[in-house]
């Protein structure tokens, strides 16, 4: 689910880095949202990335 479906971007993995250095995991997730879209005429439920979402709102 947490995967949008124009570009695939996913959750990426890296390290939170305090003052003491000390390297914890952490994860970075990018802003999916549920949107409705016309493919061919039909309306579409997707999960979209917000970038993907004003990318294809500029194309109209």
């Amino acid at each position: 689910m947490a995967k949008c479906a124009h570009c695939g971007k996913t959750t990426t993995f890296g390290q939170n880095r305090p003052w003491s250095k000390k390297a914890t995991a952490r994860t970075y997730r990018p802003n999916l949202q549920v949107v409705t879209v016309n493919e061919n005429g039909k309306k579409v439920r997707l999960v979209l990335c917000a970038k993907c979402i004003r990318n294809l709102s500029k194309a109209d």
